[in-house]
């Protein structure tokens, strides 16, 4: 069974992926486990390789979702979508580093959702 977090979580990797399949990006992965971490969403984008992090917030508690996109989680994240790369060298293209920020609740009509395109180089 999953915790109330896990659920939330889910929810927000959904309308991530919802939201980059409407912009025209194609999803070719989700939650793809590296040494490093995991990559919640992997995406084409055009000719260039997508790894996205998604963060998700319910309240403005703990501040804004990107705001937990630590320098130590751009590092892990960095070294896992690098990682991904050698073991897939067919997806070797350019790439970028996304973090989409969600701020909403499961079933609100209208959560707020902010790309940060390349947020990590």
């Amino acid at each position: 069974m999953k915790t109330r977090r896990q659920y939330v979580g889910k929810w927000g990797e959904a309308l991530a992926a919802d939201y980059l399949i409407a912009r025209g990006c194609q999803i070719v992965g989700r939650n793809i486990r590296t040494p490093y971490g995991e990559i919640d969403l992997l995406a084409i984008d055009g000719d260039q390789t997508v790894f996205v992090e998604v963060k998700t917030r319910t309240t403005g508690t703990f501040g804004a979702p990107e705001v937990s996109v630590t320098p130590r989680k751009q590092a892990h994240m960095q070294a896992a979508a690098e990682a991904y790369l050698v073991d897939h060298p067919e997806m070797e293209t350019s790439w970028r580093i996304d973090v989409i920020a969600i701020y909403g609740r499961p079933g609100d009509p209208a959560p707020e959702i902010v790309c940060f395109e390349n947020a990590i180089s």
